[in-house]
């Protein structure tokens, strides 16, 4: 019942006595050796890792476990207390609840844009349902869908508030448009959404075209945006449903006025002059319209020229896989020398702990040893966790730098300061990968690999994972002395490991039913020297009187000192070395990798060895790879899209023109917002292909339509671009007003969505500005080149004809003959 009554066991017989446990050993209730540490602000802590199952909810889980910390806490012993030092859930409740605010302000901002054009605010009051309707309608495909609201579908929405109200936009304009010419409420409504059919569908399904690609594609951005491609998509099409039907229905019940009147109060007057502003740009651009048209070359001259300094401008922008967001949080990873014990490594520990709780900024710290993957007791990392965003003064990557700068004075340790990457630690973005048969070679090209990028600017914290070698004992055993006493090796192992390194005999049940191992190993004095080592008695063969004949380790052995790798890893069956580091002052990812690259090409590599790149540098190679994919695909769908709708081949070429066109803006937006081609611009310059092509269509839709009606082709496009500026200043800027607030990243995690909404806005402004003079340039010369091609097969089929009106009148004459 209690643990001195292990000390009565007998052991074995000698002489015909008893040997009991208490004879050859001393029998302590006492705890295992503490291989593991956690230090709250520098005090003693026990720390607890709670790890949700796959497919659970994280902030349903978070609150569930603080709900049962509060019950748990009540029943604590005073002076102890629960404390969540870390909850992934707080980041991702702020980034939700700065995505509601970004779709709620881009939803009153997209509502403003169709005020100031249409000034009527019944026509405005329409035209803005289709928001609420198409959002609404979303959860739907969502539930379905197994989607859930988080930050993913909420931006999805917010992105996509200026698209859902375009084709009502591009419907009431033509309604109102229609008013101005006298009709009454119901033809205006029945003759200006007859009119727009084919154009709103043709943009509609453009947009459809990209987002259902993006859905599907591969890889983990694939994964990561399936459920905003499918919610944008579906949202899109219940807002074309909504423009077919809503808009000119309340437009005809309720009436819309034209907005031109000047009567009202001074906001109706101020909105009036604006239009009329609007109007009188509408005939200077007729006049620009008519410049390019008898300019063709010089036009589409300027238009190649800005796109090829856009694509100039490439090697300034950096990419990475994700943007850089400031999660409020970072942390220290640190490791002390082979064979350091638990009382060294704390010391550094607390010295790093100290160092990071010293910049303000800091919240707080918490420090882990002896946990994680390593789970080495000379091995841990501190946690830092910062105050608020905007209640600090230096942001997450400014007090990294710091601390960095910091850890240079802290001698006796390796340390990085890094992003975290959910509970267990963190990776370092940029990986080498160096891969060998032997761990010897391994190793010289690992040094050789760390001494050349050490010397790299822009990046830091390099470590190697094969470490320095670890300190070890090597049993060298004399084969013939042991065969003499009969000894054999497995007898020496079997020996060496309870005693040195301690073996669990059994388990016992206490009295109070808890479950203890019981522990056999030589006492701590005996196994402190090599001397220690060498007296181990091994049982041999023979037996004595007092039973099993035993002799010291040293007398078959030899006890030879020598190091060892600390880590062997394998990767595909194959030994494996990886150097990790991290990019820092500015340099961004594909940068570093391109340095790394460069001076890792000198390497001397034996047969059978290679060096490849990992990490963030393989994953954004991998999303550009399949952004690329996504992108052609797109393109082929929109094309198909609009040569159905237009019934022409020729006629989608000059509409996609603005498609390159848009490429210009996005560069620009992201050079001059110092933002990166990432996972998120990817979306962005994807999203772009099914936005910018709305304006070409709405054009070239209207110039088809007067060129039908009898109208020369440089009229009808001069015409036409007077009559669509409207609608398409007006999509745009309701576009580029919906996601300005994502733009401007103002919340937590606002870094991570903006380089999407600033590469569309961006791409927006160029493609806009450049569509309304270069299209109609190109359409020109395609609608030529089509005429000529129908020409000569018009021809070609007349001279067949001929010949065959010519066999038959031979024919006939032969009969009469």
């Amino acid at each position: 019942e209690t643990p001195a009554q292990f000390g009565e066991v007998i052991v074995t017989m000698r002489s015909g006595e008893p040997v009991r446990v208490r004879d050859v050993a001393v029998v302590v209730d006492g705890s295992p050796e503490e291989r593991s540490l956690a230090l709250l602000d520098g005090a003693r802590a026990l720390a607890i890792d709670i790890l949700k199952v796959s497919g659970a909810n994280t902030v349903a889980v978070a609150d569930g476990v603080r709900e049962t910390l509060t019950e748990l806490e009540a029943t604590l012993p005073p002076g102890t207390s629960l404390r969540v030092v870390r909850d992934n859930s707080t980041f991702i409740r702020n980034s939700i609840e700065d995505v509601i605010d970004e779709l709620i302000l881009g939803a009153l901002l997209t509502v403003l844009i169709v005020m100031l054009f249409l000034n009527d605010w019944k026509a405005t009051a329409i035209t803005s349902l289709a928001l609420p309707v198409s959002v609404i309608s979303s959860f739907i495909v969502m539930n379905a869908m197994g989607f859930t609201l988080n930050v993913l579908t909420l931006m999805a929405l917010s992105l996509s508030i200026g698209i859902l109200i375009d084709d009502a936009i591009v419907v009431i304009e033509n309604i109102v448009r229609h008013r101005e010419t006298g009709q009454d409420h119901f033809s205006a409504a029945a003759d200006g959404t007859r009119e727009i059919v084919l154009a709103v569908m043709a943009t509609t399904l453009s947009i459809v075209a990209v987002f259902v690609p993006v859905a599907f594609m591969r890889g983990i951005i694939g994964r990561f945006f399936f459920a905003f491609g499918i919610t944008v998509a579906w949202a899109v099409l219940v807002s074309l449903f909504v423009s077919f039907t809503l808009t000119p229905m309340l437009s005809a019940w309720w009436g819309v006025n034209p907005h031109h009147g000047a009567g009202g109060n001074p906001l109706t007057r101020a909105i009036a002059r604006f239009n009329a502003a609007f109007d009188r740009l509408a005939v200077r651009y007729r006049g620009v319209i008519a410049w390019a048209l008898a300019h063709r070359k010089s036009t589409l001259a300027l238009a190649l020229a800005s796109f090829v300094a856009a694509l100039l401008l490439t090697p300034f922008i950096g990419g990475s896989f994700a943007p850089d967001t400031d999660q409020s949080e970072f942390v220290v990873q640190f490791e002390a020398p082979e064979g350091s014990s638990l009382a060294y490594t704390r010391e550094k520990a607390e010295h790093i702990d100290r160092l990071a709780r010293a910049e303000p900024g800091v919240a707080y710290t918490f420090t882990t040893i002896g946990s994680g993957a390593t789970g080495t007791v000379r091995s841990g990392e501190v946690y830092v966790r910062l105050t608020p965003v905007h209640g600090r003064e230096r942001s997450q990557q400014e007090l990294m730098a710091v601390m960095r700068a910091k850890l240079a004075t802290v001698f006796g340790v390796r340390a990085s300061v890094l992003v975290p990457s959910g509970i267990g630690g963190a990776v370092a973005p940029l990986q080498v990968e160096i891969r060998g048969s032997e761990t010897a070679e391994l190793q010289r090209i690992s040094d050789e690999a760390l001494r050349v990028l050490s010397a790299l600017p822009g990046i830091a914290d390099l470590r190697s994972s094969i470490g320095t070698p670890r300190p070890e004992f090597r049993i060298e055993v004399n084969r013939d002395v042991a065969n003499q006493v009969g000894v054999d090796l497995g007898t020496i192992s079997a020996t060496l490991r309870p005693l040195m390194a301690g073996e669990t005999a059994t388990r016992w049940e206490d009295p109070t039913g808890e479950e203890r191992d019981v522990v056999v190993q030589v006492s701590e004095e005996d196994r402190e020297t090599l001397a220690d080592l060498g007296d181990v008695p091994v049982p041999t063969a023979s037996r004595g009187a007092g039973g099993v004949a035993t002799v010291p380790l040293r007398t078959i052995a030899r006890i030879v000192p020598g190091t060892a790798p600390a880590q062997i890893d394998r990767k595909n069956l194959q030994r494996i070395v990886a150097i990790g580091g991290t990019n820092v002052d500015g340099v961004s990812i594909s940068e570093a990798s391109a340095a790394i690259r460069q001076a890792l090409a000198g390497l001397s590599l034996p047969p059978g060895y290679s060096v490849t790149l990992g990490g963030e540098t393989q994953q954004l190679e991998e999303t550009a790879g399949y952004a690329g994919e996504t992108l052609l695909l797109a393109v082929i769908l929109i094309f198909l899209i609009l040569a159905s709708q237009f019934e022409s081949l020729t006629q989608p070429f000059a509409i996609m023109l603005s498609l390159p066109l848009s490429l210009v803006g996005v560069l620009l937006a992201l050079l001059l917002t110092n933002s990166t081609l990432n996972i998120m611009s990817m979306i962005g310059v994807i999203m772009l292909m099914g936005l910018v092509t709305k304006n070409a269509i709405l054009l070239i839709d209207n110039a088809n339509a007067r060129r039908r009606a009898g109208t020369a082709r440089t009229q009808a496009l001069v015409e036409a671009g007077a009559v669509r500026l409207r609608p398409i200043i007006m999509t745009t800027l309701a576009m580029i007003a919906g996601m300005t607030p994502v733009a401007l990243a103002l919340g937590e995690g606002g870094a991570f969505r903006a380089p999407m909404a600033r590469a569309v806005i961006g791409g927006l402004i160029t493609s806009t500005m450049l569509t309304l003079v270069v299209v109609p340039v190109a359409y020109t010369y395609l609608d030529g080149f089509g005429s000529r091609v129908r020409r000569f097969f018009a021809s070609d089929a007349r001279v067949r004809e001929i010949e065959l009106e010519r066999k038959a009148a031979g024919l006939q004459l032969g009969e009469g003959d």
